[in-house]
């Protein structure tokens, strides 16, 4: 992976992120596009960055971490079900991360549920105290977002909507939850592979998570904006076309497998 590479993954990674789209799926068209090898440091290069991503979260919403205990609690019992799925499944995850069919069609029928979702989970919802039991369903949403192309912003915020939280309420919780989910998983593929990062590989990493901080903030602060006024049907549309296309052009025989 060169540095441009690297810092084309780190700008996908940032605007993706947090916008219901499957930022692991646009990595991987991304990767595969470029031809970039799916070697371990590209595993792990492509979860780190998340890291940068996050951080742009703590920033951006920084009072809130500050507020009580009790929002800790419930963000640990959000994050408890992808925390223990994610472990016993991580080599089922990473054997999906090679495959751009499975983020194809995810990415399809994901497109078709947000273009619904307004009619079904009603907007006009006050805002109101999250309950552990919420927390609980929405991290079971959460899980589904393993399935590369599925997007966990979009998985969560639904889960949330479909509680009666509202969009914005929805996404800020959504956020929230990606600091602990992303840092554990991040982590852990970091010491899976530490063993294997040399020298060049630090500057890489550090660019990337720079990047992906920068220009995650700016997704997040257009995502709020534009889901409050007009809701998730742009980026279904945008969901479906994409999948159909990736769709298309593997049937034709073009090859986007990673190598």
């Amino acid at each position: 992976m060169t540095i441009w590479q690297a810092i084309i993954l780190a700008i996908v990674e940032g605007i993706t992120e947090f916008l219901p789209v499957s930022s692991t799926g646009h990595m991987i068209i991304a990767s595969s596009v470029m031809g970039i090898s799916h070697l371990d440091f590209t595993k792990m290069f492509t979860v780190n960055i998340q890291f940068g991503a996050i951080l742009s979260v703590v920033v951006l919403y920084w009072k809130r971490f500050f507020q009580s205990t009790d929002f800790y609690f419930k963000l640990f019992v959000a994050f408890l079900p992808a925390a223990v799925l994610g472990f016993l499944l991580n080599d089922i995850i990473d054997s999906m991360l090679e495959n751009v069919v499975v983020v194809a069609i995810s990415l399809l029928v994901g497109g078709i549920i947000l273009i619904f979702i307004d009619r079904i989970a009603n907007d006009e919802t006050r805002e109101r105290e999250i309950t552990y039991f919420d927390a609980l369903k929405i991290g079971f949403f959460q899980c589904i977002a393993m399935i590369p192309g599925v997007s966990r912003s979009a998985s969560t915020i639904i889960g949330g909507m479909l509680q009666g939280l509202s969009r914005k309420q929805a996404a800020e919780f959504s956020f929230f939850l990606a600091v602990p989910t992303m840092a554990a998983a991040g982590g852990y593929k970091l010491l899976k592979t530490y063993d294997t990062i040399q020298a060049s590989d630090i500057q890489t990493l550090l660019i990337g998570n720079v990047i992906a901080f920068v220009v995650a903030m700016l997704a997040i602060k257009f995502f709020i904006n534009f889901l409050t006024k007009y809701g998730f049907k742009v980026f279904g549309y945008y969901r479906i076309i994409l999948g159909i296309i990736l769709l298309a052009l593997l049937a034709s025989g073009y090859k986007l497998d990673i190598v």
